[in-house]
């Protein structure tokens, strides 16, 4: 077999069908199109969702959620990576520093997943409930003061 060889199957291609093109051809006249409506004349288009001017439904049905803003921007950290870390005290810029967030992030939230031996003192990084007391009876501490929030005055 060589490259010149290779065809399509057998009834795989058919030709192009031309239309409008006389009675005798089978396709003449209306073209294949029907009689009448917007979908026979040239130009008869409408866009998807479009139901001939009654409301369409996708405006009929009621809009629910959102996509959070602030989603990529904070970052969620486990217990066990506390644990893989070497600084006891954990802040924002020590989180990128080690790996455990993205550059990008502009806050983190501690959530309870895996265990804490080790004492580590959390300041500007926020902890889920549970999360907290796993940290405090390890030892550790919870600073919840953002590191660049201004002085109350």
């Amino acid at each position: 077999m060589r490259l010149n060889d290779i065809k399509p199957a057998p009834g795989a291609k058919s030709s192009r069908r031309r239309v409008g093109r006389g009675i005798g051809s089978g396709l003449g006249k209306t073209a294949g199109r029907g009689h009448k409506g917007q979908k026979a004349r040239s130009g008869g288009f409408h866009r998807i969702g479009f139901e001939g001017g009654q409301m369409p439904l996708h405006r009929r049905l009621p809009k629910r959620g959102f996509t959070s803003l602030t989603r990529d921007a904070t970052a969620e950290v486990r217990l066990s990576e506390l644990e893989r870390m070497n600084a006891s005290e954990i802040d924002l810029a020590a989180l990128k520093a080690e790996g455990v967030v993205s550059q990008r992030v502009r806050a983190a939230k501690v959530i309870l997943s895996g265990k804490l031996a080790r004492k580590v003192t959390l300041k500007g990084v926020r902890a889920t409930k549970g999360a907290r007391a796993a940290i405090e009876s390890a030892g550790g501490k919870v600073d919840d003061a953002p590191a660049s929030a201004p002085a109350a005055a």
